[in-house]
């Protein structure tokens, strides 16, 4: 899966579970957790969803807010982590 399928997913995933009409403004670099979209149990949900639909299980180390401060950091983090063979 591309970097772009992955986005495209967590993208979708977002908008559809905590955004609802208003994730039409939901970018890339959208600061998701900033903004309050991504709090610790949002966190929990869309890492399920990363394990669950993505088939990457994200390291517990990597669970900080640097790599979940957007969508571009989190797609990052799938794709680095897809890579390394820890899925």
């Amino acid at each position: 899966m591309s970097s772009e399928e992955v986005s495209a997913r967590i993208a979708a995933f977002i908008r559809d579970k905590y955004l609802g009409r208003d994730g039409d403004e939901l970018t890339e670099v959208t600061p998701i957790i900033e903004l309050g979209i991504l709090d610790s149990l949002n966190t929990i949900l869309l890492i399920g969803f990363i394990r669950d639909e993505l088939g990457v299980v994200v390291p517990p180390r990597e669970i900080n807010a640097d790599n979940f401060k957007n969508i571009r950091a989190i797609t990052s983090l799938v794709c680095e982590t897809a890579g390394s063979g820890a899925v």
